[in-house]
């Protein structure tokens, strides 16, 4: 019998290390651009991607600084733009005071302080809060995030028992993720996991992800078969995913 499928982290013995990390520095366009080079033994060419960690190159364990350097230079303009394009979408320092937007499934709120307020409520566009809370933003931002992931949790639980029947699948678990990068994953043995932050977003956006990773109960691929699982109960999920490709980075203020 095969073993369930699943992702581990692996630490090799240094002697057997496939993977090395290091930060490198190139000017492009009179700009100077940081970036971290991940050079891995499994590698044949050289790749660039950019996110809100910003410049990352995956290359052979062999390759030259100046091969990478000369690719860089030669994509200088789409790695400037999409930078630009990142730097944009990263939402301000949050202040944690009084008169602060927050979002609840894609509806701003406003960051209320009430004296005497022992617990976190939503009235109406208010997102109440303790003034005592204010005074250390990271207790502040504790608070909050505490809250926001219960919220979460509730919220992904109600959507996944209203999907799952759709596709004739058991209810998986449920579990919150933190990641900064990826929306959610799902394991063959029956566990889902979903990024909390995607409680900021608006409901059709949160439906696509559960539907997305549902269907990989039936589909562990990305295959035309999965996306017509997809289709069954989101018929629409081409528009969801390009929206929050594009505009989902708007809501996510936490």
């Amino acid at each position: 019998m095969r073993k369930p499928r699943t992702a581990q982290l692996e630490l090799p013995f240094g002697f057997r290390r496939t993977v090395l990390t290091s930060q490198a520095h190139i000017c492009l366009d009179g700009r100077l651009v940081s970036y971290t080079v991940k050079r891995s033994r499994r590698r044949s060419s050289i790749s660039l991607t950019i996110d809100e960690h910003g410049l990352r190159v995956g290359a052979p364990w062999q390759a030259s600084p100046r091969a990478i350097e000369d690719l860089l230079r030669e994509h200088d303009a789409w790695v400037l733009r999409k930078l630009a394009e990142w730097q944009e979408r990263r939402p301000s320092p949050r202040c944690w005071q009084d008169g602060e937007t927050l979002m609840l499934l894609g509806q701003p709120l406003r960051l209320t302080l009430v004296p005497d307020q022992r617990q976190i409520r939503v009235d109406g566009s208010r997102f109440i809060a303790s003034p005592a809370w204010a005074r250390n933003a990271d207790e502040m931002k504790k608070k909050v995030t505490d809250w926001l992931r219960r919220e979460a949790l509730q919220c992904f639980r109600e959507r996944i028992a209203h999907f799952h029947p759709l596709l004739e699948v058991s209810a998986p678990e449920v579990h919150l993720s933190n990641a900064r990068t990826r929306w959610g994953s799902c394991h063959i043995g029956g566990r889902i996991r979903l990024n909390w932050r995607l409680i900021q977003m608006p409901l059709r956006l949160v439906d696509y992800v559960v539907a997305h990773e549902l269907a990989h109960l039936v589909e562990m691929n990305h295959s035309p078969r999965f996306w017509k699982t997809v289709a069954r109960i989101v018929p629409d999920y081409r528009a969801r995913r390009t929206e929050i490709k594009t505009e989902g980075h708007r809501y996510l203020l936490v």
